[in-house]
C-alpha cells in the first residue's frame, strides 16, 4: 500500500511536468555503489532495499531491474508491491534500454534527475529518445518534492590516511595523474568518483554507508587543483596538508557545476564518461574539447604499492583472527544458547572491534541461515532473523575497515551432521576457489581468461551461479573496485589484465532456493612469477587466513592435488593466526586446519 501511494503521488508529478518516463536508478551524484541515505531514492519508491537496481516508472507500469545477486530478495521485498522485477541478463528478458525504446511512445517525454545518471547512460538514453523524436527533462529530481522529511546530505568530518598507511603523498599522486593528461593531450582533468578523490588526496570520510568516503569534486589542471567540497568537513589541519601538496583552492562542493560552466576552448578535458555525471557533462559549453578515456586514478590505486601491501597483509591478520575467534564461538554454542543472524553478525562485529586500527565494517554484512543463504546478498531483518541451529549451513559475508585497509571474507559453517547434497556442494565450491587460487597465467590475461577455472567444478555438474567469481578491492575504500574483476560474461570496461599488484577476490559459490546456500571467499595478491621466453607469468597469493569448515567437506570427491591445495593453506592459517588465540582457541584451530587423506 505505501509503494502504490508513492507511486500515485510521483505520477500526478510526472502528469503535471508533461514526463511520460522516469528512471530512478540507485546512485548518487558520483556514482558510487554504496550510498548515503539521502540518495536512496529508487529504495524509497520501490521498498527493494538491495544496493544495485533501477526503477523504471511509466504512467502505467513500474518496473525494477536489478542483478543475479538480489533475484530472491527482490522477488521477496517486491511480492506485495505493484512494481514488476526484471531479472538482468537472463533470457527474454528486456534491458533498460530496449524497455524505453518499446515503451516510450513517439514524441515522448524521458525524466530523470541527471545528477544521479552517469555520462554515458544519459548519452544512450538521448539517442534512445532522439529517435523517437521525444524529449529529456533531466534537471527534475522528482523524489525530492514527495519525499517528506528526506535525509540531508551528510554533514560529517574527514579524516587524513598517513603516508605510513598511503605510502605515497598527494603531490606525487598528482604529478602522476597530470603525466597521464599529458599523454592523452588534455590540460584538464574532472574527477567526481569519490574513491579516485580519497586515494588521490589521502583523505577519508564518512558520507557513504560503509565505504569511506568524502562528498567531493575535484578538477586539475596543470597548475592548479580545485576541491569542492563542505568545507566544515576539514580541519585546519587537513587544509594546511592539502594546500602544502598542491590543492589550491577549495570551494562549495555544488559550485562544481557554475565551474564547469565557465570553461573555455582553452581547456582540453579528460573525461570519464562512466564517472562523471550526465548533469555535469551538459554543464560544460559545448566549444569546449572533450577527450573520453578512464580516468588514470583507477589503474594507480587498484596497483598497491609495497607499503599499501605490507599494511593489508597486516589488516588480514587481524580479520583473520576475529574471523577464527567467531567460528570457533559458533562451533561450541550453537545448540546450546539462543544465537541468531542478527546476534551472531553482531558478534563477529564485536570481535573484529577488539582488532587494534578497526574503524567500521567494510560493507554491509552478510549473516545467512539455512535457506536464507540461497539469497546471494541477504540481509538479516528483526522480521526475518532465524536462530541458527544444528542440520544446516551458516553464511556469512563481511568485511572490516581497519587504517590497514579492507578485507571481504565469506564463510560457510556446519551445524552438526549435514545432508550429503550440502557436503558436496560446499565441496564443489571449495575446489573451484582453490583451482583459482592456484591459476599461474601469463601476463595479459584477464578475468574472462580465468574464470573457468573457477567454473569447472561446477558446470562440470551443470551448475552455475549468478555473480561474478571476483572483484578489485580497495585500500580502505570501495569494497568492490574497479580495473580488475573475474567473470565469464563480457562486460565493457570490465576486461583489464591483471596487474600486480591489485587485490582480487575468489569467491564462488552455489545457492539452492529455499534450501542453502555456500559462498567461499578469499582475497588474492597479484604476483610476478617466473619471466621467460614465454613472456612474464603471473600468479596468486592468498592473503586471507581463516579456517575452511571441515566439516562440511566431503573428501570423496576431491582429488589428491586439491586435498594438497587445501592442506598447505591451512598450514598456513594455523601459522599466521594461531599465535594471537588462546589455548582452547589454538586447540580448535589445530583440529580444523588438521590434515585432510
Amino acid at each position: 500500500m505505501e509503494v502504490s501511494y508513492k507511486l500515485t503521488k510521483l505520477r500526478a508529478l510526472m502528469d503535471k511536468k508533461n514526463i511520460d518516463m522516469y528512471i530512478i536508478p540507485t546512485d548518487d551524484f558520483h556514482q558510487s555503489e554504496y550510498v548515503g541515505e539521502h540518495f536512496k531514492a529508487r529504495k524509497y519508491i520501490t521498498g527493494f532495499t538491495g544496493s544495485a537496481g533501477t526503477a523504471v516508472i511509466t504512467k502505467d507500469n513500474a518496473g525494477l531491474w536489478t542483478d543475479g545477486r538480489y533475484f530472491l530478495q527482490a522477488e521477496s521485498e517486491l511480492k506485495e508491491t505493484p512494481v514488476k522485477l526484471f531479472k538482468m541478463g537472463q533470457p527474454k528478458v528486456p534491458t533498460i534500454e530496449e524497455y524505453i525504446k518499446d515503451k516510450l511512445s513517439s514524441n515522448g517525454t524521458l525524466g530523470f534527475d541527471g545528477r544521479v545518471i552517469s555520462m554515458g547512460k544519459g548519452q544512450t538514453y538521448e539517442k534512445i529518445v532522439s529517435d523517437k523524436k521525444g524529449n529529456i527533462i533531466y534537471d527534475c529530481d522528482l523524489i525530492d518534492e514527495i519525499w517528506e522529511d528526506r535525509p540531508p546530505l551528510s554533514k560529517k568530518k574527514a579524516f587524513a590516511l598517513d603516508i605510513k598507511y598511503t605510502g605515497e603523498s598527494v603531490a606525487s599522486k598528482l604529478k602522476r595523474v597530470r603525466e597521464s593528461m599529458k599523454e592523452n593531450g588534455a590540460n584538464t582533468h574532472v574527477i567526481t568518483a569519490l574513491d579516485d578523490i580519497a586515494w588521490l588526496l589521502n583523505i577519508r570520510g564518512d558520507d557513504i554507508e560503509y565505504f569511506p568516503l568524502v562528498l567531493s569534486y575535484l578538477i586539475i589542471t596543470m597548475d592548479k587543483v580545485h576541491l569542492f567540497i563542505n568545507e566544515d568537513k576539514l580541519s585546519n589541519e587537513i587544509k594546511s596538508d592539502l594546500i602544502k601538496n598542491g590543492v589550491t583552492s577549495i570551494h562549495p562542493y555544488n559550485e562544481i557545476y557554475e565551474k564547469v560552466r565557465r570553461f573555455t576552448n582553452s581547456n582540453i578535458l579528460l573525461l570519464d564518461p562512466i564517472r562523471i555525471n550526465y548533469a555535469l557533462y551538459k554543464s560544460i559549453p559545448e566549444n569546449v574539447k572533450k577527450i573520453e578515456k578512464e580516468n588514470p586514478c583507477i589503474l594507480f590505486k587498484a596497483m598497491k604499492n609495497p607499503t599499501e601491501i605490507e599494511n593489508i597483509k597486516k589488516a588480514h591478520i587481524k580479520d583473520g583472527v576475529a574471523h577464527t575467534k567467531f567460528m570457533y564461538w559458533l562451533k561450541n554454542n550453537v545448540g546450546k544458547e539462543h544465537i541468531t543472524e542478527i546476534s551472531a553478525s553482531d558478534k563477529l562485529e564485536n570481535l573484529r572491534a577488539e582488532q587494534e586500527g578497526f574503524i567500521r565494517p567494510s560493507f554491509e554484512p552478510i549473516c545467512a541461515f539455512g535457506k536464507h543463504g540461497a539469497i546471494v546478498h541477504y540481509c538479516s531483518t528483526p522480521e526475518t532473523d532465524v536462530e541458527l541451529k544444528e542440520g544446516t549451513l551458516l553464511l556469512t559475508d563481511t568485511g572490516g575497515g581497519y587504517y590497514e585497509g579492507s578485507t571481504d571474507i565469506s564463510r560457510t559453517v556446519a551445524f552438526g551432521e549435514i545432508p550429503k547434497v550440502m557436503k558436496d556442494h560446499f565441496t564443489a565450491t571449495l575446489k573451484s576457489n582453490l583451482h583459482l587460487a592456484h591459476a599461474n597465467f601469463l601476463h595479459g590475461c584477464t578475468g574472462m581468461n580465468l574464470d573457468i577455472l573457477a567454473r569447472a567444478p561446477f558446470w562440470n555438474q551443470n551448475l552455475n551461479f549468478n555473480h561474478g567469481t571476483g572483484h578489485g578491492v580497495g585500500y580502505l575504500m570501495n569494497i568492490h573496485e574497479d580495473a580488475a574483476s573475474i567473470r565469464w560474461q563480457y562486460r565493457p570496461n570490465d576486461t583489464r589484465a591483471f596487474e600486480e599488484g591489485m587485490i582480487v577476490t575468489d569467491e564462488p559459490g552455489i545457492y539452492i532456493a529455499n534450501s542453502h546456500g555456500v559462498r567461499i571467499e578469499n582475497e588474492l595478491l597479484v604476483c610476478k612469477g617466473e619471466k621467460n621466453d614465454y613472456g612474464q607469468f603471473m600468479h596468486f597469493e592468498p592473503i586471507t587466513f581463516v579456517p575452511i569448515d571441515l566439516d562440511a567437506v566431503n573428501p570423496d570427491i576431491m582429488t589428491i592435488k586439491e586435498k594438497n591445495w587445501l592442506n598447505e593453506y591451512h598450514k598456513d592459517v594455523y601459522h599466521k593466526i594461531s599465535p594471537y588465540l588462546n589455548k582452547e582457541e589454538k586447540e580448535w584451530l589445530k583440529k580444523y586446519t588438521r590434515e585432510i587423506n
